[in-house]
């Protein structure tokens, strides 16, 4: 076990080359495995073994030899790995690094609405925590929400939170008249019809892509509306070659990785704050992760009771998503 102990201070001393070594050597010494957010910095992307959007992160955490998962994302997520790895050591780099989504949706307020509704089944967003992922039915993802929901008999009443901005955009799509909860991202729900339209007249030649997470008069302005992982998949096959990006612009790092011959353009969400940003993604700085892997903390703990009602629809999910 390494006994090292490093300061705070003497972290700005430390290039972003010499922590991504130190990270490397201490992975190696845990037997650990870094997951990453594409919405994370990009030196947090370079430092990870996986990145991905939420279900590509939900199979990792759950199919690894590791026996120390390392989650760079916001605390759903980290929780969701624990959920899955009751064995395992799972670290955060910063456990502040919560969801505004996932807090929009209270447990006791959750449970009243689904006793409101006795005859619904719910499907929850994974962007939510365990107590009520606990209180649901099935999890879903952005990547298979459409999937799943296909799967339900159509005259199955369907609740469907925490996000209503994705909810409405299923229901209009599927045809399903489902009963809503009003949470929203605050970095999707921040952009605005005015700044698309205006964003599309200054880059005529671009595409706009968005997140189905984006309000609906946002989405009618996209020529392509996509999950995380849709998004970036798409912008490598299309013909075009700018795109304005409708979607925390982290994922933009790998787009242009990807795609280096190509001009990815973030979305404006005003012109005194022209950027989406999810300020909770980004509080996962490469000297946090370095610490938290030192240290082996902060460590993320469930309730086991809690833990195996929450593992049973976002089981189900992994299961409806073969």
């Amino acid at each position: 076990m390494t006994t090292e102990t490093i300061p705070m201070d003497e972290f700005p001393a430390l290039s972003v080359e010499e922590l991504l070594e130190r990270v490397q050597a201490l992975k190696k010494e845990l037997n650990a495995v870094i997951l990453a957010h594409y919405y994370t910095l990009p030196e947090i992307q370079q430092a990870a073994d996986i990145v991905g959007d939420s279900l590509a992160l939900a199979r990792a955490a759950e199919k690894n030899t590791a026996d120390v998962i390392v989650f760079a994302g916001v605390y759903f997520m980290a929780e969701t790995a624990k959920i899955l790895n009751p064995g395992k050591l799972v670290l955060m780099p910063d456990v502040n690094a919560g969801c505004p989504l996932a807090d929009s949706c209270p447990e006791d307020e959750f449970r009243a609405f689904r006793a409101a509704h006795p005859d619904a089944i719910a499907i929850t967003y994974i962007n939510s925590t365990a107590a009520i992922k606990a209180l649901s039915d099935i999890t879903c993802t952005s990547s298979n929400a459409e999937h799943i929901i296909r799967q339900i008999p159509p005259d199955q009443q369907i609740i469907f939170g925490p996000d209503r901005n994705l909810g409405g955009y299923l229901s209009k799509k599927l045809g399903r008249d489902m009963i809503l909860w009003q949470g929203y991202c605050y970095v999707h729900d921040a952009f605005s019809e005015t700044y698309m339209v205006q964003a599309k007249s200054m880059y005529p030649g671009a595409e706009l892509i968005a997140h189905p997470e984006c309000r609906e008069e946002v989405l009618r302005h996209a020529s392509f509306i996509g999950s995380t992982a849709a998004l970036l998949e798409y912008t490598q096959k299309s013909p075009s070659k700018s795109f304005i990006v409708a979607t925390e612009p982290g994922i933009i790092y790998e787009m242009e990785r990807r795609s280096p011959d190509k001009t990815f353009i973030p979305a404006p969400k005003d012109p005194a704050n022209p950027r989406s940003v999810c300020r909770q993604m980004k509080q996962n700085t490469l000297e946090r992760l370095y610490r938290c892997m030192l240290e082996r903390k902060p460590e993320i703990t469930v309730d086991e009771t809690l833990r195996e009602a929450a593992l049973r629809p976002i089981r189900k999910m992994l299961e409806m998503s073969a």
